[in-house]
């Protein structure tokens, strides 16, 4: 389970961010997690609650948001939503697409005190 791994980064860069701005304490962390990240938001929501325990982000509230994935068609230009996972363009049925958005993880906002 590589959601610990990531909660403990996770935290780590909470508590320099907290140090950077001189907080005492992080009252929420809000993350955004891509459909095709390969991180479980349940577990990893698990993991947050069990390890923030004696850390600067204890009592914090952990919010998820899952994007999902979005692709750019290389031949017609087009941007889609994916609701399902299938990487072809639904404007032209191009298999040659890029994506944009919905594979990574980021730390999007800390609110401190």
């Amino acid at each position: 389970m590589h959601e610990y791994s990531i909660v403990q980064a996770l935290l780590t860069q909470c508590e320099e961010l907290a140090r950077e701005n001189e907080a005492e304490l992080i009252t929420k962390v809000v993350v955004k997690i891509g459909k095709m990240s390969g991180v479980e938001p349940h577990l990893l929501e698990i993991a947050f609650n069990t390890f923030k325990e004696k850390t600067v982000c204890d009592g914090a509230e952990f919010v998820l948001n899952v994007q999902p994935l979005v692709i750019e068609c290389k031949e017609c230009g087009v941007i889609t939503v994916l609701e399902k996972i299938f990487y072809k363009c639904p404007a032209c049925d191009s298999l040659d697409v890029k994506v944009t958005d919905g594979e990574d993880m980021y730390l999007m906002t800390l609110e401190m005190e």
